[in-house]
């Protein structure tokens, strides 16, 4: 039996990447997922990468779920809203919302190529504008509009997606200060929303299997990688948790929470869980 059926997710910035992964493992858990994204034509992308909202909710059908794509820009308030009003009339419940979507390296030529870059005051100050806006604030702007939903069932789940980088000093001064930013969001929106049982976490993957890590897999060790479905599980596992708010305002990590809930990646295999220090 699927766990999820008669549920309803909302993952942001999904056309590719981790944000499809997460998709799909809702979708394979039966949930009802609406998928934002700005491709909705293939190789008319912000970046060189293949995937448009529609192949995803197109995959997330075929795994069982129902997959609803719904083209968003989340720097436009306005279309943001729109999603969450769509979500309320088709469906009046939002059970999960995760906030994937991320802004301010699409134009490198490879996955790897902004760690190159030496010197917080060498990089354009555009970037810290587009990560705060196409990120953190995105984040937080979704998870103002689900709160009232989910309060008024007494019930739900909002995941950011962070990484390891919010916890060290030498991965950028800006992702660095945009995923902390992130986490201590989880934690005083967790804090808030509490008494009304809704539960808040950041969930950080580890090397993750993505089309732009794929594109660039000659500068990576994949041989305690994920696919980008494995954390998508992580989420399935997190919303099914009938004891969920006893994590709440925590960071999770997905390959420990894969070890807690006993279920594997999709080629059968057990990621170890990284620490800070191998991040």
């Amino acid at each position: 039996m699927k766990p999820l059926i008669g549920k309803v997710a909302l993952v942001t910035g999904a056309s590719r990447g981790v944000g499809k992964g997460i998709a799909l493992g809702l979708g394979e858990a039966g949930a009802t997922v609406y998928i934002t994204g700005r491709t909705v034509e293939e190789g008319k992308a912000a970046v060189t990468l293949p995937g448009t909202i529609y192949q995803t909710a197109e995959e997330v059908s075929q795994l069982g779920g129902q997959g609803i794509a719904v083209r968003c820009d989340h720097l436009k308030d306005e279309e943001v809203n729109g999603v969450f009003q769509r979500i309320q009339t088709e469906q009046n419940r939002l059970d999960i919302l995760v906030n994937n979507v991320w802004g301010g390296y699409e134009f490198f030529n490879d996955g790897t190529e902004f760690w190159k870059e030496k010197g917080f005051w060498t990089v354009p100050i555009s970037r810290w504008d587009k990560s705060f806006q196409a990120g953190v604030r995105a984040h937080y702007v979704a998870s103002v509009l689900a709160a009232p939903m989910m309060i008024a069932q007494q019930s739900g789940l909002i995941v950011n997606i962070s990484f390891f980088a919010a916890q060290r000093v030498d991965k950028g001064v800006v992702y660095t200060v945009a995923k902390a930013a992130d986490d201590r969001m989880a934690a005083c929106m967790a804090y808030e929303l509490r008494e009304h049982q809704v539960a808040v976490v950041s969930l950080y993957p580890g090397l993750v299997r993505t089309e732009s890590v794929m594109k660039s897999a000659q500068y990576f060790d994949l041989s305690n990688s994920e696919s980008p479905q494995f954390i998508g599980r992580a989420i399935a596992a997190l919303a099914t948790d009938p004891d969920i708010m006893r994590k709440s305002g925590q960071i999770l990590i997905a390959a420990a929470v894969a070890q807690e809930y006993g279920f594997r990646d999709i080629d059968g295999k057990q990621p170890r869980p990284i620490t800070v220090a191998e991040s």
